[in-house]
């Protein structure tokens, strides 16, 4: 299951997936792992949530973020909340976004609650997004 927060620039998406975060730390039964492109929510999430900075792996484009996600929810069974912040600064359009999420939905099934934020005004997205919103 995929849930998006979208909005511009300093819509406060990062505070809402921030407090998702910490919610699902909370009350989750597995694992809790947040993706994002640099380590900015170290002090702003719960310490039992893993944080990945995606800038070490050197991820760019759809295939590749597809790979690593569908590496990391491969490797551990355990993962029960999936949290993807800023999406698009991996190189991503977004109509290549609609594939990406397709491919991961397909993958976590609906036993991984993913969560991806998107910097970007709803009636930007095309349908392959907006489907998740």
């Amino acid at each position: 299951m995929i849930k998006l927060i979208v909005g511009s620039k300093g819509s406060g998406k990062t505070k809402t997936v921030i407090d998702m975060i910490n919610n699902a730390a909370k009350t989750s039964n597995g694992n809790v792992v947040v993706i994002e492109k640099s380590m900015a929510l170290t002090y702003n999430i719960d310490h039992s949530a893993r944080l990945i900075d995606l800038s070490e792996y050197d991820i760019k484009g759809a295939d590749a973020m597809y790979g690593f996600m569908a590496g990391i929810l491969a490797g551990n069974y355990d993962i029960t909340d999936l949290f993807l912040d800023g999406v698009l600064k991996c190189g991503l359009t977004l109509d290549e976004l609609g594939s990406l999420l397709d491919k991961v939905n397909s993958v976590a099934g609906d036993s991984v609650h993913v969560v991806v934020t998107v910097s970007a005004n709803e009636a930007d997205l095309p349908e392959s997004v907006k489907k998740y919103l």
